[in-house]
């Protein structure tokens, strides 16, 4: 049962909420960090596919280019690995190093689904067998399947390739993910890409403060949401202490840093262009901070994902860059005064993201496959 806090407490309703989140997203204004700084902030970017860490980065940095982030991944600093909530997501080498073993537990969890494929098959030898073989050489995913098949024949091939993506942590390696590069998917341990030995995983109260700075004001859920953990609450009560609470408008209890910012609700929020899977709308058990009722459910479609359009720091809409056109696709009815910003905004992205390129701004229906 969802904790409460007592009636006293402050109550944030969901516009409180969208801009004091907003602001830890770096998507009130934009910031002057850079890009490996960011990353570091947000703790790491939703990563499924290669181009969204990109354009989370465009709407969030004054001065962006694509340059900014494939750099630091070109040179081990930054990497892409399965760590939060059993999805890839970009992180600093620093970060890598230490919440892929905080999220182990979740790992071991995500094992036990597959372990009907898995009969008879030693966990900690297939760990050793993987690491030898990811080491001598980078791998794919299939090559690595073939390979620990041919030690367990009856085993199910995904079975053993999920068992080894979740007891070692495997790196892509580059040039997957650089801008502009192409490449499959070949893993290597993040130990052996990047030079050092895994951490100690970091206490979770250490993890609670930096998901606060930047997911905040928030319930347990929330963060357990985020993280794929369960069991945060012991956590939350050893901080409570040092921490702010209040209430949303359905009692929950959420959790705060005492001088984290908290924007007056009547705050501008400019127009977004958010890429799919962004952060900002997967982070919380409860998306009413950013996602309006009505429109829950309308940024997917079965297992697939579209870029998303915030208006007034809501959801709004889905785009596509279709051809030589951006098509953005509003939810509902935009003022003239809306459409002219998000037109401007639109044209930033391009400009940022693409220069050089010749594209229409559309405002219609995104061409759904």
């Amino acid at each position: 049962m969802t904790k409460t806090t007592s009636v006293t407490a402050p109550v944030l309703d969901a516009r409180a909420l969208n801009r004091a989140t907003l602001d830890r997203q770096l998507l009130l204004r934009r910031s002057a960090l850079s890009a490996e700084a960011a990353v570091t902030h947000l703790v790491g970017l939703q990563a499924q596919n290669v181009k969204p860490p990109y354009y989370a980065l465009a709407a969030r940095l004054d001065d962006f280019a694509p340059e900014q982030l494939s750099g630091p991944m070109a040179e081990r600093r930054i990497v892409r690995i399965v760590t939060l909530r059993s999805t890839i997501h970009t992180h600093t080498a620093d970060d890598c190093l230490t919440l892929r073993p905080l999220v182990q537990p979740a790992r071991d969890r995500e094992i036990g689904i597959f372990r009907k494929g898995l009969v008879g098959v030693d966990l900690d030898r297939l760990a050793a067998l993987a690491r030898d073989l990811v080491e001598a050489e980078p791998r794919t995913m299939k090559q690595l399947r073939e390979a620990l098949l041919a030690e367990w024949p009856n085993a199910d091939p995904q079975a053993l390739a999920i068992a080894a993506r979740c007891t070692l942590p495997l790196v892509q390696v580059t040039p997957r993910g650089l801008w502009g590069r192409s490449g499959q998917v070949t893993l290597t341990t993040a130990e052996h890409w990047l030079g050092r030995a895994s951490e100690e995983p970091p206490a979770p109260d250490a993890v609670v403060l930096r998901y606060l700075a930047a997911f905040g004001p928030a319930s347990v859920k929330d963060m357990q949401t985020w993280s794929g953990l369960t069991r945060l609450r012991p956590a939350f009560e050893r901080l409570r202490p040092q921490l702010v609470t209040f209430r949303d408008v359905n009692g929950v209890e959420l959790f705060d840093l005492p001088d984290a910012p908290r924007p007056d609700p009547g705050t501008p929020a400019p127009p977004r262009f958010l890429p799919e899977f962004d952060n900002l709308l997967l982070s919380h058990a409860d998306r009413t901070r950013v996602v309006p009722e009505e429109y829950r459910g309308r940024s997917w479609q079965g297992n697939l994902a579209y870029p998303t359009l915030l208006v007034d720091g809501f959801l709004a809409g889905v785009w596509k860059l279709q051809d030589d056109a951006l098509v953005v696709e509003p939810f509902g009815h935009l003022t003239k005064a809306q459409r002219d910003e998000v037109e401007g905004e639109g044209q930033r992205m391009l400009a940022v993201m693409h220069p050089g390129g010749a594209y229409d701004i559309l405002f219609g229906t995104v061409v759904r496959p």
